[in-house]
């Protein structure tokens, strides 16, 4: 498997952990549900989109039977994805504290986090486009199926 793809899964499962453990503190603690939206974002953006991201650079390079179109694109993607969340949480949970410093980190996490979701599309997109074009490896035969090509019922 690809670095980057391993990168993905493995962020996607601290992420889990990360929000699940911010999710247990607030039931512990119910005034820190102040944080609910940093959990949401460690669990959908952290866990679900990065486990989605590290699959697909593993899948659609061989679906389509092409190489993915940049590797280099997908390991920036994977540090701005993480870093952009990773602003974007610790804006969450000090927004209410200062709101000075959250709305630059909120700001900076999401600019990052946008851009990396823009890097998965552009990279599966041009992925597919090489697919598009790229003889298939599989002959589809136009004549009709024959009563004698067909296989014997037992």
């Amino acid at each position: 498997m690809e670095r980057y793809v391993v990168r993905f899964l493995r962020a996607a499962l601290a992420w889990l952990a990360a929000g699940v453990s911010l999710g247990v503190a607030m039931a512990v603690h119910p005034a820190w549900t102040i944080y609910r939206t940093a959990h949401l974002h460690m669990l959908l953006l952290g866990f679900v989109v990065m486990m989605i991201a590290g699959v697909a650079y593993h899948v659609m390079p061989r679906f389509t039977a092409t190489p993915l179109h940049s590797p280099r694109l997908a390991s920036w993607h994977f540090v701005a994805a993480n870093v952009g969340l990773a602003l974007l949480a610790g804006g969450f949970i000090v927004r209410f504290h200062t709101a000075t410093v959250a709305a630059w980190l909120l700001g900076a996490g999401g600019t990052l986090s946008a851009a990396g979701a823009y890097a998965l599309a552009w990279n599966l997109w041009r992925t597919l486009d090489h697919a598009a074009v790229a003889p298939s490896r599989l002959t589809i035969s136009t004549r009709p199926l024959r009563v004698a090509d067909r296989p014997a019922a037992r």
